[in-house]
């Protein structure tokens, strides 16, 4: 994914929009794709593993064993009028988040399959896990039966926060002004996680900046 400097995420933010933003499309070689709900066990691995499963009947599992895939996270996005810029001439944009998370496949077997489907549930409805009436033990297996659990060992993450940080100032407060007056519920979205990326991003810098002058003074 091509980044320039000022918009890439450091790997903890990048983890941060997995598990905001769960909802994954899983591409393979061969540019055959599926769209899949995806967990992140951030302290399995280096950069962390996901956790997923296919229907049985979705014949893309069967291609996946062993095989490298890209799986791409879609954080908030939204289009940028030019007329939100303090400085002229400038041209309309699209402001984004995504993360794209590499590595192999493994599948699962039983018991870890249902563990994957346990995290999925105690991540988004965590009540379902001792719901008996929706959820029976002999329910639990017939999907069982009917799904394929798969893991990926992530072994590259790269996260990307397009948000106009290289700008000025007043660029960048104009487009937060223009953001959050937007009706569009996904602009107002964006406006929110630009202003708080922006001051994790300035509060970084000062704090690299103040380590670096530490150290001069040694």
């Amino acid at each position: 994914m091509y980044r320039p400097r000022d918009t890439r995420m450091p790997l903890d933010e990048a983890q941060d929009l997995i598990d905001a933003h769960g909802f994954a499309v899983l591409l393979d070689g061969r540019l055959q794709a599926s769209h899949l709900p995806l967990v992140l066990a951030r302290g399995e691995g280096e950069l962390g593993t996901l956790y997923g499963h296919f229907a049985r009947a979705n014949p893309h599992w069967q291609a996946l064993e062993g095989q490298r895939v890209l799986a791409i996270f879609q954080g908030p996005h939204a289009y940028v009028s030019p007329r939100w810029y303090a400085a002229r001439p400038a041209v309309p944009t699209w402001n984004y988040v995504a993360v794209h998370a590499s590595g192999l496949v493994e599948r699962l077997d039983d018991d870890a399959t249902q563990a994957a489907f346990d995290g999925l549930l105690a991540k988004y409805e965590p009540a379902l896990l001792d719901d008996a009436a929706i959820l029976s033990d002999d329910y639990r297996q017939r999907l069982l039966r009917g799904t394929v659990g798969f893991r990926i060992r992530l072994d590259d993450l790269q996260g990307k926060a397009k948000l106009g940080l290289n700008r000025s100032r007043e660029d960048q407060a104009g487009v937060l002004a223009g953001l959050g007056d937007s009706p569009d519920p996904h602009a107002r979205q964006l406006g929110r996680y630009t202003q708080g990326y922006t001051e994790r991003y300035t509060r970084r810098h000062l704090e690299d900046d103040l380590g670096k002058e530490s150290q001069d003074d040694r």
